[in-house]
């Protein structure tokens, strides 16, 4: 199977190309508007068939540290973890702020308790995203 680059310029939100600084603007660079219509739009074929949009080569969704509010019964806590860590490893760190040992925490995101083998960016856990803390009730 061969694959090409499939190069489509975007007319919808530029009237003329000849409007640009110097002709158009190449696909990894973006414009003013953050890149939509403004220039060309370079393509890939997935394994799967699935024709997508190129990504840049910056950083993706996945990568640096986030900021996350962990909020217990009583107190708040900003803890700054990578995006690519577990939910373990934010449960070590949350034992130093609260001294309650990570078997002891249930940490719950959106309504749900979360497996210590899960991902945070995975499971859809940004900057600035808020966590629940409670404390297991067996020990209680």
């Amino acid at each position: 199977m061969e694959l090409k680059m499939i190069k489509w310029r975007s007319g919808r939100f530029c009237r003329s190309n000849s409007k640009l600084s110097n002709g158009s603007v190449k696909g990894g660079e973006k414009g003013g508007n953050g890149g939509v219509g403004s220039g060309e739009i370079k393509w890939e074929l997935r394994p799967g068939g699935m024709l997508v949009q190129k990504r840049d080569a910056g950083v993706s969704a996945g990568e640096g540290m986030i900021n996350v509010k962990v909020s217990t019964v009583s107190h708040c806590h900003d803890v700054s973890i990578e995006a690519t860590s577990t939910f373990r490893e934010l449960k070590k760190l949350l034992s130093l702020e609260t001294g309650l040992e990570p078997r002891h925490q249930r940490l719950l995101y959106r309504g749900k308790e979360k497996e210590d083998d899960e991902h945070l960016h995975m499971v859809g856990l940004r900057d600035k995203g808020k966590v629940l803390l409670l404390q297991h009730q067996a020990i209680k």
